[in-house]
């Protein structure tokens, strides 16, 4: 850290310690919420929703061919292959904003072209089937159909943009890493690397599985054996590594994905505070910006009604279906339709604490040009969608 940074650091906490009114009740229960936030979002996700995907990424680093992540997901790749599957990986992964981070971390570093990444990033935790069924079963089938058609055309469009715009440098990046591309040896057929790696991705799957806030038939059945099943496919994983995988390659996974949760745990955690601090934790107003004024300007389809609702969105955490429940009491409290969709494609996508992230996988430029893309078409279909249903 240069000198400078140190000195502005230093006066930063000064000046904030000399002055902020501490004992002013909103701004202590402000403090409080943060740490109550960070307690639910630890307790809530990180055991079985972040540390599923760390080793993932960690897999993914390690035991993917660099050549075969280029040559699906590269620049050069076919962008109806390539963009299809990213599109569409949310129907898989029911996972929230932050526990997709890794998995973008990993197929990026390993030569995925920025627009299919974040095509990815996008969708994972955008494309969440039962957080659709249910913001139409709840939310009116209008909002539940807009939700789905607009993520997968948003995680499209905004990847195609971001290609577009950084083409060069994403050739730049993909033909570096060919140079650097070392053929290893496999000693694992593909079958038994598609066990290894469904094991994975089935016991992130089941361990994430949210309890669905109505009795929908096959996701309450699901969630009623979730433990039996992602205890099914522990034992699978642990049969895989003891038998198809040395003690060096199971060392370097996991060194791996220790080098993925370096990186990405602290800036979350970070985020999640100062997320709790701003706005809360959702359905209580403790954060230092009272609910009523967020409220109060997203009424009726206006641009700025739009506008803040896929701000807010974008800045607050949601965990995965928690969204629709927020959703429902603030249009019986008012809320447009129009401005509810566009914080449906704005929330679950973005949070702060996956801002923070995700600039340090992409840099500050390429990160502010993603949810500025984010923010607009969110706020572009919110206020089409409210003309269009009045």
């Amino acid at each position: 850290m240069k000198e400078w940074k140190k000195f502005a650091l230093i006066v930063g906490v000064f000046l904030a310690a000399y002055y902020i009114p501490f004992s002013h009740p909103r701004v202590s229960s402000a403090i409080l919420e943060a740490f109550y936030m960070l307690q639910e979002y630890a307790r809530e996700h990180v055991l079985f929703c972040l540390v599923p995907a760390l080793f993932i990424a960690g897999a993914i680093s390690n035991f993917i061919s660099q050549a075969a992540v280029i040559k699906y997901f590269g620049g050069q790749a076919k962008k109806w292959v390539s963009y299809a599957v990213a599109s569409v990986s949310g129907t898989i992964l029911a996972v929230c904003s932050c526990t997709v981070l890794p998995l973008f971390a990993g197929i990026y570093k390993k030569g995925a072209g920025i627009g299919p990444a974040i095509a990815f990033l996008y969708s994972g935790p955008a494309i969440n089937i039962l957080a659709i069924i249910l913001t139409a079963r709840v939310l009116g089938w209008e909002l539940g159909v807009a939700r789905a058609v607009g993520a997968v055309l948003f995680s499209i469009i905004i990847g195609l943009i971001m290609a577009a715009i950084y083409r060069r440098e994403d050739e730049a990046r993909t033909k570096s890493s060919m140079a650097q591309f070392v053929e290893e040896a496999e000693g694992r057929s593909p079958l038994q690397s598609i066990i290894y790696f469904a094991s994975l991705v089935f016991i992130l799957i089941f361990a994430a599985w949210g309890k669905p806030t109505q009795d929908v038939g096959f996701f309450m059945a699901v969630y009623k054996v979730k433990w039996y099943l992602t205890a099914f496919f522990l034992v699978v994983l642990g049969y895989t590594l003891i038998k198809w995988f040395n003690r060096d390659e199971r060392i370097s996974w996991v060194e791996a994905t220790w080098s993925f949760a370096k990186q990405i745990l602290p800036l979350l955690f970070g985020g999640v505070l100062v997320a709790g601090f701003l706005m809360g934790r959702p359905n209580i107003d403790a954060g230092i910006i009272p609910s009523k004024y967020i409220s109060a300007v997203v009424g009726g389809n206006s641009l700025l009604a739009n506008l803040v609702a896929s701000v807010v969105g974008a800045f607050m955490y949601f965990a995965t279906l928690t969204e629709v429940p927020i959703l429902q009491g603030l249009l019986g409290s008012g809320m447009g339709k129009g401005p509810a969709l566009a914080l449906l494609l704005a929330g679950p996508a973005l949070s702060l604490p996956s801002m923070l992230v995700i600039r340090s996988v992409l840099g500050t430029k390429k990160t502010i040009v993603y949810v500025s893309l984010v923010i607009i078409f969110a706020t572009i279909t919110g206020m089409i969608f409210g003309f269009i249903v009045g």
